[in-house]
C-alpha cells in the first residue's frame, strides 16, 4: 500500500488538499478518492492505471474492486491449493469472486454461506458446490460446515462485513492450518473477538486489502485474462441502468436483488 497516497477518506486531492469538483460554488467532494458517479473525473498519477485500449470500460469497471478482491484473496492472500475445501461467508459479488478463484485453482469442494436462497442458482456457476442457509438449521452454522468437510475447512472467507462473523469463519476451519481470510467491512462493531484456543491450534487469520493486487502491475494483467475469457467478469453485472435510475440501483443492492449493477452516462 502506498505510503504517500494511502486510503484517501478527506474526499480531497492529495496536492493542495482541495477538490476538482464543485456545485453551485460548493466543493464536492471524491469519495475514496475516486469520484466514479461522473462521466469525467481527476485523479492522482498514482491511482490512474493504463489497460489494453480494446477493453470494454462497462464491463472491466467490475475489476476496480468486488470482483479483483475476491480474485486476489483466493489467489493471493490465501493462495488455495488444489484438491482444497473451501467455505465463503456471503455470496454477494465479493463472495462469489472468491468461489471463481477458488474453482480455478482446483478445489474440491466450496461451501457457500448466506441467508438469501436466491443465490444458489447464481453461486453455482461461479463454482459453488453446497449451499447452506444458516436458517433452515437448528445448530451452529460451523457445526454443519464441519460435518459436511469432515472436520473442517482449509480455508475460510468472510465477505460479509459482520465481525461475528469472522469468528465464526475461523470456527469452520480445520484445525493445524485452517486460514481464515477476512475481506469484508463492517459497518458497526469494528472489533473482533476470538478464543485464543482458535490460534493455539493452529488456525490463521488474515486480512486482505484488494485482494494483495498491486494495481499498477496487475491490473493490466488482470484485464488481459478477462480479455483471454480465463475469468469471469460480465456474469456479475445483473443490471444495467441509466445515471437517472442511480437510486434505484443503489434500492436494488440493499434488497439483495443485484449483483453488481453498471450505471451508464447519458449519449
Amino acid at each position: 500500500m502506498c505510503q504517500v497516497l494511502g486510503l484517501e477518506r478527506r474526499g480531497v486531492m492529495h496536492s493542495d488538499q482541495g477538490t476538482r469538483f464543485s456545485v453551485k460554488g460548493k466543493p464536492v467532494y471524491h469519495y475514496c478518492a475516486v469520484s466514479s458517479f461522473s462521466e469525467y473525473t481527476v485523479v492522482h498519477s498514482g491511482c490512474a492505471v493504463k489497460v489494453s485500449p480494446q477493453a470494454p470500460l462497462e464491463k472491466i469497471c467490475l475489476l476496480s474492486c468486488g470482483v479483483a478482491a475476491g480474485l486476489g484473496a483466493a489467489w493471493n492472500v490465501a493462495d488455495i491449493s488444489e484438491g482444497s475445501i473451501v467455505v465463503i461467508f456471503g455470496l454477494g459479488t465479493v463472495g462469489l469472486a472468491v468461489a471463481q478463484g477458488a474453482k480455478l485453482r482446483g478445489a474440491s469442494q466450496i461451501i457457500g454461506v448466506d441467508i438469501n436462497p436466491e443465490k444458489y442458482e447464481k453461486a453455482k456457476c461461479f463454482g459453488v458446490t453446497d449451499f447452506l442457509n444458516p436458517n433452515e438449521y437448528n445448530e451452529p452454522i460451523q457445526q454443519v460446515i464441519k460435518r459436511i468437510s469432515g472436520g473442517g475447512t482449509d480455508y475460510s472467507f468472510e465477505c460479509i462485513g459482520n465481525t461475528g462473523m469472522v469468528t465464526t469463519a475461523l470456527q469452520s476451519c480445520c484445525d493445524g492450518w485452517g486460514l481464515t481470510v477476512t475481506l469484508g467491512v463492517p459497518k458497526t462493531n469494528p472489533e473482533i473477538a476470538s478464543h485464543y484456543s482458535a490460534f493455539l491450534s493452529g488456525k490463521t487469520l488474515k486480512g486482505s486489502l484488494f485482494g494483495g493486487w498491486k494495481p499498477k502491475s496487475d491490473l493490466p494483467s488482470l484485464v488481459n485474462k478477462y480479455m483471454n475469457r480465463e475469468i469471469q467478469v460480465d456474469e456479475f453485472i445483473t443490471h444495467n441502468l441509466p445515471f437517472e435510475d442511480i437510486n434505484k440501483a443503489f434500492t436494488l443492492m440493499r434488497e439483495g436483488k443485484c449483483l453488481r449493477c453498471v450505471i451508464h452516462m447519458p449519449n
